[in-house]
């Protein structure tokens, strides 16, 4: 079931959001070459604890999951795309790095990831990611309303086919609010016009993740880290929006 958020609530979204925004962005100034996952982690849950806000990832148990997750961000490194256990690794000069993390403050959820790359940078890797964020750009731009929710998932899969990326369709954005996950499922490839009308108080995150070869997935033996299956590397960027009366609201926008 969908629900829509008042002005309040959306305010109150927005809030969370923009810590959310405030500790991806100390990350990423921390993510260099020598710095270990665990770093990063200990570093949110500094982060976390000191804004009195509550990690949604913490005793998190989907389905696909290997029991409750005990972590408090998502880092995911070169082929690992999505949902990556932070573990005893140091960053090494090239590392793709994505960073996924959802906490609620006062009840109220926001959502977001960003990818970086660590010390030198290769050029198909900095393609990739721009990439992401291009796409994350297009599905805001069409997030308004009266809009179909096929409208946001066509504008990502048709910047992931000009750019030559396969999409993934396990794995995509999805509503959000009062709990991480809430209706609808926002794939990252779809037919314009089709789906749900979208409406003032919708609010989605909004996450296109691609990867350089195949669309086709496989999960490590910890049962959480998902990586592309031919080992080619992953980019991931995310965004959560409120859907207005004109041009979406992005509530985990970087700070300046």
């Amino acid at each position: 079931m969908v629900e829509l958020k008042t002005p309040s609530e959306v305010e109150a979204m927005a809030v969370t959001g923009a810590f959310i925004a405030e500790l991806l962005a100390d990350l990423a100034e921390r993510a260099d070459v020598g710095v270990n996952l665990l770093d990063l982690e200990q570093r949110a849950r500094e982060m976390i604890a000191e804004r009195g806000a509550e990690s949604c990832y913490w005793d998190y148990a989907p389905s696909f999951g290997n029991g409750p997750f005990r972590n408090v961000i998502c880092l995911s490194v070169n082929d690992a795309v999505l949902h990556g256990l932070p573990h005893d690794y140091v960053l090494a000069d090239g590392d793709l790095l994505s960073m996924d993390i959802a906490v609620s403050i006062d009840g109220w959820v926001a959502d977001s990831a960003r990818s970086v790359i660590v010390g030198t940078p290769r050029p198909k890797d900095q393609r990739l990611v721009a990439a992401t964020e291009e796409a994350l750009r297009a599905a805001i731009d069409a997030a308004r309303p009266g809009a179909r929710l096929g409208d946001i998932s066509a504008a990502i899969g048709a910047v992931a086919k000009s750019r030559g990326y396969r999409v993934n369709t396990e794995f995509g954005g999805h509503g959000l609010g009062r709990t991480m996950h809430e209706d609808p499922h926002v794939p990252n490839i779809g037919r314009p016009g089709r789906g749900m009308k979208l409406r003032p108080g919708l609010t989605l995150a909004l996450e296109p993740w691609f990867t350089l070869g195949t669309e086709r997935i496989k999960f490590d033996a910890d049962g959480w880290t998902i990586r592309s299956f031919d080992g080619s590397r992953g980019a991931h960027s995310e965004h959560t929006i409120a859907i207005t009366d004109g041009e979406a609201r992005v509530l985990t926008a970087r700070p300046a």
